[in-house]
């Protein structure tokens, strides 16, 4: 069963696909246009059907009904970036029956990953994990998810016995740098509801998300001769200082976990003159998110009532909605993945993400889509992995989720 997975995820991540956040262009990366191709006629090799690519760089397919009654049609979207980190050169090593002990990624430069600083290693002992060469990330982050759909369809497609409704599939560019979703047609990839692939360990289920935003101060300070300083000069740095000490020292990242939110500082740029500063802010609570905005737009007012003119502007901007608003009016949706995950023996993990997916902005397009495991762990670095298992169970919940939702009852 699925004995094209291995050789199907070794060739999509060794095909370079990092997103670009300085880019204008739809996608951000010519790479990614160029992978999407391949997609498109591999999606053609196993027989789906509606192949298109759209201006946006979805790759969209369908897997026809096999059935007589009507049932909602079901989406599986995953995206095809990945994260700003050296992803050239990918060379995947994959460790058989791992024996739960630190693993030399690369004996040559030294790299380990070690147990004491990756405990989540100790839940794959006797597994196979796929590892990095320790100078690139892997990019199951999210091309585990393209392959499990892949792999999934593949499979419907081989064994008609198994009776479905229509099933829609879309993959994306630009996710990691929080564009992709936002040029999503809804009513072009025609899904009643959708999950993305995009989690991570096994057992995964998301349907709460941040509610995020950016903001982007500038400093404009007044630099002259330091020797004639005294009651002219405003050092942009310094008030760049004390910008960040206004902040909660504990709403930080390195200090918050489940429901709770944070200030990120992202970037800082300064000389005497000026000065730029970058927060994101990140809250499940709607009320809390707003108030996080709203205590940004007073350190403005506050640093520049000191200074007695307009010295700090800040450009608020949201990125991206708690998808849960959204979902809990169709909670059918999380139970028949929970169902999907129990049937198959795997418990589920109902947790919000720390962070968001393409299904928080596809939510509020009117597509409720959570987001279900697709086993990679340590994202966005060198230390990234996934196991063979995990990816299959992946594929399996797919499977399942299909086949339950042509034996469901909705009211």
């Amino acid at each position: 069963m699925y004995s094209t997975m291995k050789e199907r995820f070794f060739r999509y991540v060794k095909f370079e696909t990092r997103s670009d956040e300085n880019s204008q262009t739809i996608p951000s990366t010519e790479t990614q246009l160029k992978f999407a191709e391949m997609l498109k006629k591999e999606l053609e090799d196993i027989g789906l059907e509606n192949i298109f690519i759209n201006k946006a760089c979805f790759v969209n397919a369908t897997l026809p009904s096999n059935i007589d009654k009507k049932v909602p049609t079901i989406g599986f979207i995953a995206h095809m970036d990945t994260a700003d980190f050296n992803a050239v050169g990918v060379n995947p090593q994959v460790i058989e029956n791992y024996d739960g002990n630190d693993i030399v990624l690369n004996k040559e430069k030294n790299i380990i990953m070690k147990v004491d600083e990756f405990p989540n290693l100790k839940n794959y002992i006797s597994k196979t994990l796929v590892t990095t060469d320790g100078t690139t990330l892997l990019g199951a982050d999210d091309k585990a998810g393209i392959t499990e759909i892949v792999e999934a369809m593949k499979y419907l497609i081989e064994h008609p016995e198994i009776k479905h409704g229509t099933v829609k599939v879309a993959f994306g560019p630009d996710e990691e740098i929080g564009r992709g979703a936002d040029y999503f047609n809804v009513d072009e990839f025609g899904a009643d509801f959708a999950y993305t692939m995009d989690g991570g360990p096994l057992g995964e289920l998301e349907y709460e998300s941040f509610n995020a935003a950016q903001a982007s101060f500038k400093i404009k300070g007044v630099s002259v001769h330091p020797g004639t300083a005294k009651g002219k000069m405003i050092n942009a740095s310094l008030v760049i200082n004390e910008i960040i000490n206004m902040f909660p020292k504990d709403e930080v990242p390195e200090k918050t976990e489940g429901y709770e939110g944070f200030f990120y500082l992202v970037e800082v740029k300064s000389t005497c003159e000026d000065g730029e500063l970058i927060y994101i802010i990140r809250d499940h609570s709607k009320e809390k998110f707003e108030n996080k905005k709203e205590f940004i737009r007073n350190i403005v007012k506050n640093i520049n009532d000191k200074y007695g003119k307009e010295i700090v502007t800040v450009e608020l901007k949201d990125q991206y909605y708690n998808m849960g608003e959204i979902i809990k009016d169709h909670m059918y949706v999380v139970d028949i993945a929970k169902d999907a995950m129990e049937n198959l023996g795997i418990k589920p993990i109902i947790q919000p993400i720390r962070g968001g997916t393409d299904g928080s902005k596809i939510s509020f397009m009117g597509l409720p889509t959570p987001n279900i495991f697709a086993g990679g762990e340590n994202f966005h670095g060198k230390y990234e992995f996934v196991s063979w298992e995990s990816m299959k169970s992946a594929t399996d919940v797919i499977i399942e989720i299909i086949k339950l939702n042509v034996l469901k009852e909705y009211k």
